[in-house]
């Protein structure tokens, strides 16, 4: 049986192939023209980097319903451009204001501020019309369940919600408080973990899973989303620049609230164990099948970079 490391290294070749075929593909019908620079901006920001995470989470949780893998790949992909636009407009001047992404500058750094944010909106758009598509799935109650999930993934109740709570965090606006454990678990659970929740429930409704086991896919998205966002939180604290491809120390310096900074590292590692615990104990009802996803969750909590 393959190792945990080989999937994983599988998930991300194949989910980078299609992508590139993907971002290569004629302009479809109703569209007037795919002007070059934001294309190679879109490439730019998806291809040539990245564990693709959420990818591989989509398409072991859909194995486990007998998912054709090329299905799930395009789901997967799906899920990356949106993953890919978060990660564009982070980095803006407005936001996070890096100047590096995967080792290399970002999109506004290589190519401009104004081709980034379309970039960005691109690379948003074309997610749901890989998700609309009939390769995804041939049935259009379960592409437009895909669609419904994605969009509040990713937006107001989602990822991009969890943004305006982080800058809230950070004391941008007026209003500002001091957040609460409990108003930054609700916010990492929106920001990051959103997104990794979601590739469990696709995987899901991909194989028409019955309501208890869908239910099973999502306890477990929902514990492996706020495993990433702690681990990733002790990364920026302990990690370094190089290994880690961006730069770091970036959250204590802006005044981000994490539970890494109001637990202390060391009350985040014991967090950290209990939720990849509290992932493996979703799982139980797929057995054995689900050991990928067992080890991801490990991963996601020993990864240094």
């Amino acid at each position: 049986m393959p190792t945990f490391a080989a999937r994983l290294d599988a998930a991300a070749t194949d989910t980078e192939a299609l992508l590139d075929r993907l971002l290569t593909e004629k302009r479809a019908a109703g569209e007037i023209a795919r002007p070059a620079r934001l294309l190679e901006a879109m490439r730019y920001a998806t291809l040539g980097g990245g564990k693709r995470l959420r990818p591989f989470l989509l398409i072991e949780t859909a194995a486990l319903f007998g998912v054709p893998r090329e299905r799930a790949l395009m789901a997967g992909a799906a899920l990356e451009c949106v993953h890919g636009y978060s990660l564009v407009h982070d980095d803006l001047p407005a936001m996070d204001n890096d100047d590096l992404r995967r080792g290399q500058p970002t999109v506004h750094k290589a190519f401009d501020e104004a081709t980034a944010i379309l970039a960005g909106d691109a690379l948003l758009t074309f997610a749901f019309d890989l998700m609309s598509r009939p390769e995804t799935h041939p049935g259009a109650d379960v592409r437009i369940a895909l669609v419904s999930e994605l969009a509040r993934a990713a937006g107001i109740g989602g990822m991009a919600g969890g943004q305006m709570l982080d800058l809230a965090a950070e004391g941008r606006f007026k209003d500002a408080r001091k957040f609460a454990e409990s108003d930054i678990a609700t916010m990492q659970a929106m920001k990051t973990g959103a997104l990794l929740r979601f590739a469990c429930r696709a995987g899901a409704i991909l194989g028409n899973a019955e309501p208890a086991l869908r239910e099973a896919a999502d306890k477990y998205g929902h514990a492996i989303g706020q495993a990433f966002q702690i681990a990733d939180d002790l990364l920026d604290i302990e990690g370094d620049a190089k290994t880690m491809g961006k730069q770091t120390g970036k959250d204590a310096a802006a005044g981000k609230a994490t539970l890494a900074g109001v637990l202390g590292s060391e009350g985040a590692r014991a967090k950290l164990a209990s939720l990849v615990a509290e992932a493996g104990a979703a799982l139980a009802p797929f057995g054995a099948k689900a050991d990928m996803l067992r080890a991801a969750a490990r991963f996601v909590a020993e990864r240094r970079a």
